[in-house]
């Protein structure tokens, strides 16, 4: 799960830009859940961390010092002060922090002094040579605010922060407390079920019981777990520094002992779980328009099968398939006076195929069924483009209809070449046919000698020949008449009924070879059009990946569920 939500993080920031919904909570969402994980694995070998969060002007730096004993924090009038995190170590040795820095990578450790506004991605790390009487052993980390117009750029920092956080403080001032931000960070937290004290700052006399109440209030409104411990501050109008009360002095060792980091694994489902189906929402659109597009591309191709039989296997003028059978049943016949080629050999079939296989090719050239196809996918293109026009309810579809328009040419030529090969490679099955057809004869002698006995057929036998030798098209074929009443001497002979069957089976094969070798390719191209999207625009996610995530993650241990 760790892997998918950096993967998920990284697409958001990708499409945040060519975006233009707001996707900024979400990715403040998965950074903090991603370093949430990370916390995870390190989480055994850490020591205590306490954080404290806030925005600008509430005296967090101030407020770090007073929990220090000593001027550690930079404080500063000016909003925004402070921009990365700043950690103290308090009361340990050198080995219980190693692991911070693997956490935090790649994020990097710099001094205090090298600190620069210009790069965000550090933090630092002081040792306190005093012991702070107000700290348990931890890091104490001061952090950024979460509010300024400035901090979505040193956010992440922030959020890194408050995942690795065993107890969270949240200062506010009075003027602050209310602010959405203040609440929009605590219900984004809320989750992790961190220890919390408030600090309401710089509170003046007979203010306290009346903002403890709205916040109280508001807290209701947000969050469901109860009610934190609250440490109210008054100004301090000479020190300007905030003290601790004497009851409440303590209040840190108190809140180190409610840290559950054996509940750890849990609240790292509770957060998936209670913000997965947002993050998602925008795959599930993607995929919803990738699935609406494979069935619109079924759709158009089946669209496009069933006029390829209407104008063209079905069509009684455009058909000539079984018509070129015909005539290869005539290269078959002996008949006297124009086979005497075929006469010198054993099988006079193969003599003519060599004679005149090679000008098979060309009969494409001039084929309507060449030109039917390439009319229909013409058709099926322009059909899709209108479709995409009609279609706006996600960005897809339009990117989608750039890159067909894009492939048209290539579409066009490459599907041309796929009926040219498909035409040529089906002679074989005309062969066939006409061998059928052949030995059928053969069972019948009458008809056989009949037909080498008529004029009608010596005439056929001469388009045939005229035919493959280039003299004429398949078309002309179809309608030349000798083959015409040729044709329909056969039909009404005894062998009538199985050229029917002849027919019927050479049509079934050549739509079954024209749905898989000319639009199988072209629909799978099709299909694939969408993986050509820029990556920078949308989430290429796939359905299978997100699919198999939650299949892992739906039951987990212990019964809880996940999804």
């Amino acid at each position: 799960m760790h892997d998918f939500i950096a993967l998920l993080r990284q697409r958001y920031h990708a499409v945040l830009n060519s975006n233009p919904k707001n996707y900024q909570p979400i990715i403040e969402q998965l950074t903090l859940v991603e370093a949430f994980f990370r916390k995870g694995k390190f989480a055994k070998n850490l020591p205590l961390q306490i954080a404290i969060i806030g925005p600008t002007q509430a005296g967090k730096s101030s407020l770090t010092n007073v929990f220090l004993q000593m001027q550690s924090a930079g404080v500063s009038p000016l909003a925004g002060y402070t921009v990365h995190p700043q950690g103290f170590y308090h009361g340990l040795k050198l080995s219980d922090y190693k692991n911070v820095a693997a956490y935090f990578s790649p994020f990097v450790q710099i001094e205090n002094t090298d600190l620069r506004r210009e790069r965000l991605d550090c933090y630092t790390l002081m040792q306190l040579e005093n012991s702070s009487f107000f700290l348990p052993p931890a890091i104490f980390w001061d952090t950024p605010d979460f509010d300024s117009i400035d901090s979505t750029d040193y956010r992440e920092g922030v959020l890194k922060t408050i995942a690795l956080a065993d107890v969270i403080i949240l200062a506010v001032s009075k003027e602050k407390y209310a602010d959405q931000t203040v609440w929009d960070t605590l219900k984004l937290i809320e989750p992790l079920r961190q220890p919390t004290l408030i600090c309401v700052n710089k509170l003046s006399e007979g203010s306290e019981e009346i903002i403890l109440g709205s916040f109280k209030e508001k807290w209701r409104d947000y969050r469901k777990d109860a009610f934190p411990d609250v440490l109210p501050l008054l100004y301090q109008a000479q020190t300007k520094t905030p003290e601790i009360p004497i009851e409440k002095q303590q209040i840190l060792f108190e809140l180190a002992k409610k840290v559950q980091r054996e509940k750890h694994a849990r609240r790292e489902q509770k957060f998936v779980q209670t913000h997965w189906q947002d993050w998602i929402k925008p795959l599930r659109a993607e995929h919803e328009t990738y699935a609406a597009w494979q069935v619109l591309v079924d759709k158009i191709i089946a669209d496009a099968l069933k006029n390829y039989q209407r104008d063209y296997l079905n069509h009684p003028h455009h058909y000539e398939t079984f018509k070129q059978a015909i005539a290869e049943l005539l290269l078959l016949l002996e008949v006297p006076g124009i086979a005497k080629t075929m006469i010198a050999v054993r099988n006079p079939f193969k003599k003519l195929r060599r004679l005149f296989g090679k000008k098979s090719s060309g009969l494409a050239k001039n084929s309507n069924e060449i030109n039917v196809l390439n009319s229909l996918l013409n058709h099926t293109l322009t059909e899709l483009a209108h479709e995409l026009l009609d279609k706006n309810t996600h960005s897809m579809w339009r990117e989608i209809s750039e890159q067909l328009r894009q492939n048209r040419a290539n579409f066009l030529t490459d599907f041309n070449h796929a009926a040219q090969n498909y035409h040529e490679h089906f002679q074989q099955d005309v062969q066939l046919a006409a061998q059928g057809l052949y030995q059928k004869l053969e069972e019948q002698p009458l008809v056989l000698n009949a037909l080498r006995a008529t004029r009608i057929t010596a005439d056929a036998v001469i388009v045939a020949l005229t035919l493959y030798t280039g003299g004429i098209g398949l078309h002309d074929l179809a309608i030349a008449p000798a083959m015409l009443m040729l044709t329909n001497f056969l039909t009404e002979s005894a062998i009538g009924s199985y050229m029917k069957k002849v027919e019927t089976d050479l049509k079934t094969r050549q739509l079954e070879a024209v749905k898989t070798q000319i639009f199988a390719p072209f629909s799978k191209r099709l299909h694939d059009l969408p993986n050509q999207l820029k990556t920078e625009t949308h989430f290429a996610i796939s359905p299978s990946q997100l699919a198999d995530i939650e299949t892992q993650f739906t039951e987990k241990p212990h019964g809880l569920r996940l999804l």
